[in-house]
């Protein structure tokens, strides 16, 4: 028992005398004198002066917002003394890509963190074209476009062979998502069509619609959002910066062609939740937008009413599909201002044809062009094609597109410097050799 006694004698008082003292005295006046005043006075301010480019990103505020879901309150505080300041061009001009001209701390970003601080902190279009595989996408890049449209006309068309009547499934859409995304993840973002999410075998019915829907239809209320989560956490895992989900029923269709039906706003805005849950759970950056194809079927004011629900529930982005007038697209970004727009494109559609500098100017803070890469593809191969059925030749002769021009297109160089970086040799004669 004395030993225990002396220990008890020796340990008590120092405990009492000297460890408490310092934690009032010295921590607390370091922690509200110090660390609170740089917060409130140089970080809001930057978020108002500065013209913020693509890649003018504040590393320290990056893991602190990684949850938010509000877009028009965003918790992320510009940091001026930020090493990416705003040094590079704005989206409404095309840049040319290039290895030197990526920052560290762009590098250190995800895809998705890149996009939601530009659509955060920047009141630039996003001009983006579309394309549906791997090819497509590096001649997008090539042509300066930091963030791609993933199709999914174009991927269904490409991948299968098949209309866009919602024969694509989850399976086919994350595998061509997560190829593209990461073909080159550090210099550009992918937006990628999620059509309803793949969510339920059975869909509420539209008020409009008839005959109205068997009774066994509404009692399995969580199939979709479960599916949904799953789905969102995949896009997720393929780095997809944003995806867009819909209110058509599953049997759906490109949104530029006739007899769309849509679900209830009831079900849509279940798809919402479900994603915005997965994403929050997730910890995750990727853009949630609201897209709604319910004005061919109920008019522009139901659209209003379900892309207003939406955002409430954590949409980052409305997409409003198939506007009868280019009135209606300006009506519709300053009904839902300041929260942010996608306007989709598709030339010979149901839409009238918007500039760029038309929808730079109405408001919209994203722009998609679907059929940029998959149009011009079917008229050149239509045309080679013909020309060597009827003439025995493509034509492609004289061009200077031969196999090394496209495989330079394709990341030919890059993949020759990782083997040499290696010490590989086996493609050092390739960058000499006229391939």
């Amino acid at each position: 028992m004395e030993p225990q006694d002396m220990i008890s004698d020796h340990s008590l008082p120092p405990f009492k005398d000297e460890a408490v003292p310092p934690f009032k005295d010295e921590v607390v006046p370091h922690f509200k004198d110090e660390a609170v005043p740089p917060f409130k006075d140089e970080a809001v301010p930057a978020s108002r002066d500065t013209d913020v480019a693509q890649n003018n990103f504040a590393m320290d505020t990056m893991p602190q917002n990684a949850c938010t879901t509000s877009t028009t309150q965003p918790e992320a505080k510009p940091d001026p003394k930020s090493s990416l300041a705003a040094t590079e061009g704005h989206q409404n001009t095309v840049q040319t890509s290039s290895t030197d001209g990526v920052s560290p701390l762009a590098h250190s970003l995800s895809p998705a963190t890149r996009l939601k601080h530009k659509l955060q902190h920047s009141r630039d279009l996003i001009v983006c074209p579309g394309v549906y595989d791997g090819l497509s996408a590096r001649i997008a890049q090539a042509a300066g476009f930091e963030t791609l449209y993933m199709t999914g006309a174009g991927s269904t068309a490409s991948m299968l062979g098949m209309a866009d009547l919602g024969i694509a499934s989850r399976t086919d859409m994350v595998r061509n998502a997560d190829m593209i995304a990461n073909l080159d993840s550090h210099r550009f973002e992918l937006i990628a069509d999620m059509d309803t999410g793949y969510g339920a075998p059975f869909n509420a019915p539209s008020p409009l619609d008839a005959p109205p829907a068997p009774s066994f239809a509404n009692h399995r209320p969580n199939a979709g959002p479960v599916t949904i989560n799953q789905t969102v956490n995949q896009y997720i895992r393929a780095n997809v910066a944003a995806f867009h989900i819909e209110d058509q029923v599953l049997t759906k269709r490109c949104g530029h062609l006739s007899g769309k039906r849509v679900v209830t706003n009831d079900v849509f805005l279940s798809r919402i939740r479900a994603a915005r849950a997965a994403i929050d759970k997730a910890q995750a950056d990727i853009q949630l937008i609201a897209r709604t194809d319910a004005n061919q079927q109920l008019g522009y004011d139901e659209c209003i009413t379900r892309l207003k629900a939406a955002r409430d529930w954590g949409a980052d982005v409305g997409l409003l599909e198939g506007f009868k007038s280019k009135e209606e697209a300006a009506r519709a970004v300053k009904e839902l201002a300041p929260w942010p727009l996608l306007l989709n494109i598709v030339e010979n559609g149901h839409s009238p044809l918007i500039t760029v500098d038309e929808a730079r100017e109405m408001g919209f803070r994203i722009m998609i062009f679907s059929f940029a890469g998959l149009a011009p593809a079917y008229m050149a191969m239509k045309a080679a094609y013909a020309k060597l059925k009827n003439d025995g030749i493509t034509g492609i002769q004289g061009t200077g597109v031969g196999p090394k021009v496209l495989f330079d297109v394709c990341g030919l160089q890059e993949a020759v410097h990782v083997d040499e970086q290696a010490g590989g040799q086996d493609y050092k004669s390739i960058i000499t050799a006229s391939g």
